[in-house]
């Protein structure tokens, strides 16, 4: 908010309490009492906080003799800060209540009043749409969070049900709701002591002894494997061990090898860090997603269509490599077409990395991309001298034709956007069946996107394959277009949740959400146990 200077809000407070004398009834110095000064003076540098006052004549919303039930409404909601993953320091119910009951003079009072306010407004903000600005953690967190109108906000509370507007403040996504319920379950594990010994070795079933009774008690204390008293890696553990697995996107062979045995001994407090990152980015997509849209969970490396909260299809997907000029990015867009036969017109970035240098060495080099003047004509490779250009003046631009090698395979999935992200098709099949696949340019490439093309198309014609190879079949690079557009979520969660309320961890793969973890730890947000 802009800050106005010293002189000037003191102006404004002489020029604000005119305009609510005058017109009324007696002495103008009966109706400015010095409790509506007080108000005047504190909200003066606070544009919102002005004009809500100033609307109302800087009668009080909190500290009033008929306000009990919104201050109890208020310090009923920052009581429950932590449990959202708020800093607990910063809404402290109890020391707020010490200073109302200490506020005696009319100036005191005052200055709380609209302390209060600017209080309600950053819980406001902070339970809603996020602490963070996500682009100023990471420039590749591209999400525009849906932040409301301050202004907008303390106006519909001072006319609403105190207690009803600041439950509906947090996000209603079923997902928020697990998460919260995951976190305050694992909060009250840690006050009972956590997850127990780690385990300290790889194990195989038909093992025994000490090892097997850790990797047995960590397994019933995350809850994947019932109470038992066996000490034998017998097929009881062998299935919660897969059930783990399964949970944190493994291999789900039911072999406590190394990647399993690392993850079984990650700290309970890491996966609650995990949950409360969660929870704000939760924040950050706090609007309508879509009766039906595309989610694509770049930890999980996999892409989904979901029709009224449930998923309908849900495919393999590679994204960008983990350094950073690869990494995909996240961010919300509305896909509205596909191309079929699609021509891969490549990126002048990828044309400087990686195509130039060896165009430099060999002008033959890359044969299968046709090179192209600015108005479309293909160069002649043997009578162009590359070694002449740099990545500023190189003029050519690059394109690969239509082509079962094409490096968008054969369809593309358009949203398009100023990051040059979409979703493809790909000749490089292999690289689906490894656990971690994170080695495109930034772009989401689809296992099984013929059969993400059909479920696309179903809405708008009863034979969603046999249309989409008609096109296909021609050869021809053809639109298709969405007759009803989806929604696209490019999104980035280490935890999420599935219906039946389980929570799954995945690696953070671009180490995102180890810096959204130290911000919000620098805002004051901290793990806390629960009934230890």
């Amino acid at each position: 908010m802009r800050v106005i200077g010293l002189w000037a809000a003191r102006i404004w407070v002489i020029g604000a309490l005119a305009l609510v004398v005058t017109g009324l009834p007696g002495p103008a110095t009966a109706q400015v009492t010095a409790f509506k000064q007080a108000v005047a003076e504190a909200a003066a540098r606070d544009e919102v906080l002005a004009e809500f006052y100033r609307t109302r004549q800087f009668e009080p919303i909190w500290t009033g003799n008929r306000d009990r039930a919104r201050r109890a409404a208020l310090m009923a909601a920052f009581e429950e800060a932590g449990a959202h993953g708020l800093p607990a320091a910063t809404y402290d119910a109890e020391a707020l209540m010490t200073l109302m009951r200490g506020a005696e003079t009319p100036q005191e009072r005052g200055a709380l009043e609209v302390r209060l306010s600017r209080l309600f407004l950053d819980y406001a903000r902070d339970v809603q749409t996020g602490m963070l600005v996500p682009s100023r953690i990471d420039i590749e967190m591209r999400r525009e969070v849906p932040l409301r109108d301050p202004l907008a906000t303390i106006t519909a509370f001072a006319q609403s049900n105190p207690s009803g507007f600041l439950r509906a403040l947090p996000p209603s996504s079923p997902e928020y709701g697990r998460l919260l319920r995951a976190k305050l379950e694992l909060e009250r594990r840690l006050g009972q002591g956590g997850f127990g010994p780690t385990v300290s070795r790889a194990l195989e079933p038909g093992a025994s002894g000490q090892d097997v009774v850790a990797l047995r008690n960590r397994l019933i204390a995350m809850g994947h494997l019932s109470r038992s008293a066996t000490q034998t890696y017998d097929a009881t553990i062998q299935a919660g061990v897969q059930r783990f697995q399964q949970a944190m996107g493994l291999e789900p062979d039911g072999v406590a090898g190394p990647a399993t045995i690392e993850a079984l001994n990650v700290p309970l407090t890491e996966r609650l860090g995990q949950i409360v990152v969660a929870m704000e980015r939760e924040r950050w997509i706090n609007r309508p997603l879509g009766e039906r849209h595309i989610w694509v969970n770049l930890t999980d490396f996999s892409a989904a269509i979901v029709d009224k909260g449930a998923v309908t299809f849900r495919t393999r997907s590679v994204i960008g490599a983990t350094v950073h000029e690869r990494q995909t990015p996240e961010f919300s867009d509305v896909m509205e077409f596909m191309v079929v036969n699609p021509s891969w017109y490549v990126p002048r970035s990828i044309i400087m990395r990686e195509y130039l240098p060896m165009l430099r060495r060999n002008p033959n080099a890359v044969s299968h991309l046709i090179i192209t003047d600015s108005r479309g004509r293909q160069i002649n490779r043997s009578a162009t001298d590359f070694t002449r250009y740099t990545e500023r003046t190189f003029p050519y631009a690059m394109r690969q034709p239509p082509s079962r090698g094409n490096a968008l395979g054969l369809v593309k999935f358009m949203f398009p956007n100023r990051y040059n992200i979409y979703l493809h098709d790909t000749p490089a099949k292999n690289l689906f069946s490894r656990q971690v696949r994170a080695y495109s340019h930034g772009c989401i490439r689809l296992n099984d996107p013929f059969d993400f093309a059909y479920e696309l198309l179903s809405p708008q014609t009863a034979d969603p394959e046999g249309f989409f190879h008609g096109k296909l079949n021609t050869g021809r690079e053809l639109r298709i277009d969405l007759e009803v557009p989806v929604p696209v979520h490019l999104v980035y969660r280490t935890a999420f949740t599935t219906a039946d309320g389980r929570v799954h961890f995945r690696n953070d793969i671009y180490n995102r959400d180890s810096r959204i973890w130290a911000a919000l730890q620098r805002e004051g947000v901290a793990i806390r146990a629960v009934g230890g």
